[in-house]
């Protein structure tokens, strides 16, 4: 067995590389590089044939997707001979939503031959046990909005745009999108103040569990901290914490709930 990540930027590719006993063969979207990790290769969409072939010439038979990444666009001058007859594929994959569009390409891998293996299988240190992780806790009306946030999500999900949002007094003032969790965080900041809201993250129904497993972050909890959010609060089982320490030591700097919330807390 050999694995390749196939790494966006983030802290996410170098956690689960350093959980492998042999180093995988880190492959770095062009623009998108990971933290704290060195590529092995560079790609692009418009490459993404060529990397199939060299990914086979070194005798990879596992990969794995960790890493952020922006909705690429083709650029047809850019395209290489092995990838050219990828573009129709590309093209529908692209006009689906987030996890439509992570199908299409997680189906190419496993039609090539490669097993397709989730962050949280190879790193599952990284999945967030339910309870909370810092000192605050969260109170009845807290606990409602979550219920509300997880609801929303529930309920967006045939329309495939977000993972999270935020919710005060049970109103979801803002929902995330293409721009991302701190993107919305910082979006709705204004409203949030003094509202005692919340940022709820989970997985869409029946989104893939192979790739973009929700995540947070202490990039998140500042961000969190300094909007002055209440709580952030995440499905336990089904969301990715990284640094988690830190996290936690961001969190009970601003005095903000941590919590990973499980589907049959009231």
């Amino acid at each position: 067995m050999s694995l390749a990540l196939i790494a966006g930027r983030g802290d996410l590719p170098a956690l689960v590389a350093e959980a492998q006993s042999v180093a995988p063969v880190v492959c770095a979207y062009e623009g998108a590089l990971p933290t704290g990790l060195a590529a092995d290769l560079v790609f692009r969409l418009e490459t993404l044939g060529s990397l199939l072939v060299a990914l086979g010439e070194r005798g990879v038979t596992e990969v794995c997707f960790a890493g952020g990444l922006d909705r690429p666009v083709i650029d047809p001058v850019k395209l290489d001979a092995e990838t050219a007859p990828l573009v129709p594929l590309f093209e529908d994959a692209l006009s689906k939503g987030d996890d439509g569009a992570l199908r299409v390409v997680v189906d190419l891998f496993e039609k090539t031959g490669f097993t397709v293996r989730a962050a949280h299988d190879l790193a599952p240190d990284l999945l967030a046990q339910a309870g909370v992780y810092g000192e605050a806790w969260p109170d009845s009306k807290m606990r409602k909005d979550a219920r509300s946030g997880a609801e929303h999500i529930a309920q967006m999900g045939p329309r495939d745009i977000g993972q999270a949002c935020i919710v005060a007094a049970g109103k979801i003032i803002g929902m995330e999108d293409a721009a991302g969790t701190d993107a919305l965080i910082a979006r709705v900041a204004r409203a949030a103040k003094g509202a005692s809201a919340l940022l709820f993250k989970g997985p869409k129904p029946n989104q893939t569990r192979l790739a973009d497993l929700p995540t947070i972050g202490p990039d998140t909890i500042e961000a969190a901290g300094q909007a002055g959010l209440k709580a952030v609060v995440i499905d336990a089982g089904d969301v990715l914490v990284l640094n988690k320490s830190r996290c936690v030591a961001l969190a009970n700097h601003y005095n903000l709930v941590l919590w990973a919330r499980t589907g049959g807390d009231t």
